[in-house]
């Protein structure tokens, strides 16, 4: 690994101050001064910052409960990250493993641990997630049966996966879907012949949102999730 990057995940330095840092003469790599960002890192190789050792930190896991108006990117020009609430540093590597709509709140996890992430999001996986969905109009029987065993999606030649459907009120449901197409829930509702106006995401796989979250807040996960959520 370069050193500049085994010190931006591992230090609260950006890589570009990592780089700085190097270049200034801060860093030393087996008790030696190194001034090359690109150096290599070797298991066994000892980095310090201005004299003291730098840890390898661990991989991160978060559970967060997302307001409507935040993006589940790691950086947006005009709207607020899930990164700015969760306020954890360093931020690289940490990214949302499933992203949630602008308009949509509940349920996002982030991790800086890519093979994590891919194996929960693949969809060889046909991983479950579980919405709380706000309908415009009362559900029909016949938009009940569409959502039930798949629609056509705008733009779109294949059905959609059948989804699983509990009716909470006229105009409430949860949905709970095995794949994870572009807007899928507000388009498989608009196919059916409704419209979405509320959004809420309960569940990814077998975790459930934490109901101690207020909207914002964030913990870490157990080991036990970590682990559960992908076997």
């Amino acid at each position: 690994m370069r050193l500049d990057r085994f010190l931006s995940q591992n230090t609260a330095l950006t890589r570009s101050r990592a780089r700085q840092a190097i270049r200034r003469g801060r860093v030393t790599l087996a008790g030696a001064e190194v001034r090359d960002p690109a150096a290599a890192v070797m298991g066994a190789s000892e980095v310090c910052l201005d004299g003291a050792p730098v840890r390898v930190r661990g991989l991160r896991y978060f559970m967060l409960y997302k307001p409507v108006g935040w993006v589940s990117v790691t950086r947006h020009d005009r709207h607020p990250t899930v990164l700015d609430l969760l306020g954890v540093e360093p931020r690289a590597g940490l990214h949302a493993a499933g992203r949630l709509d602008l308009s949509a709140s509940g349920m996002v996890l982030i991790t800086d641990d890519g093979d994590w992430s891919h194996r929960l999001t693949s969809p060889r996986r046909h991983c479950p997630k579980r919405y709380r969905v706000t309908l415009a109009e009362p559900l029909t029987e016949a938009q009940t049966a569409a959502l039930r065993t798949g629609v056509i999606l705008r733009g779109e030649s294949e059905p959609t996966r059948p989804a699983r459907l509990e009716i909470l009120d006229a105009t409430t449901i949860l949905l709970t879907l095995t794949e994870g197409r572009y807007h899928q829930v507000k388009r498989m509702c608009a196919a059916a012949g409704n419209r979405v106006v509320a959004l809420h995401r309960e569940a990814i796989g077998p975790l459930e949102l934490d109901a101690a979250l207020e909207p914002g807040q964030w913990r870490p996960l157990t080991d036990e999730e970590v682990r559960c959520a992908v076997t």
